[in-house]
């Protein structure tokens, strides 16, 4: 228990979670990677999104079995209490997934523009089509050149 006026970066690291919490983050971790896996399953999550929750749910149970190694990730950014730590573990974690939904969105708008811009073209196409048809049909009606009796 922390004091008043005790510096947090005194206060020793445990070397586990208490058994209650140790036994619901398991639960947390392994119901996150079935509800993944689920998804994708379903094909209501791609796989190429599904990587980084899978790795994100994995990390989660291997850090709630091995506590130690989140104690040493506390040590090795510097931070004062492993709270800390999985706040800036969940705080890349979102920097990553708006990277992964800003390079995905910047493929998807590429690609709107590239079909937007064929559609253009295959509608004026189209409308192009009927024009030649029936300058085909009567070429005297609408052809530059219009031949009279009195030119020939």
């Amino acid at each position: 228990m922390m004091g008043v006026g005790q510096n947090p970066a005194e206060i020793p690291l445990a070397d586990s979670l208490p058994p209650r919490q140790r036994l619901v983050a398991i639960i947390l971790a392994v119901a996150i990677l079935v509800v993944i896996l689920e998804l994708v399953r379903r094909r209501k999550l791609r796989e190429e999104y599904s990587l980084l929750w899978l790795i994100t749910g994995g990390f989660l149970l291997l850090l709630t079995v091995n506590y130690r190694l989140l104690t040493g990730l506390t040590e090795l950014i510097g931070a004062t209490l492993p709270t800390s730590t999985l706040f800036f573990g969940g705080l890349i974690f979102l920097i990553l997934v708006c990277l992964q939904f800003s390079v995905r969105l910047s493929a998807i708008t590429r690609r709107l523009k590239w079909l937007n811009q064929k559609i253009a073209l295959l509608e004026q196409s189209m409308q192009e089509q009927p024009k030649k048809a029936e300058q085909e049909r009567h070429p005297l009606k609408y052809g530059p050149e219009q031949k009279t009796k009195k030119g020939e």
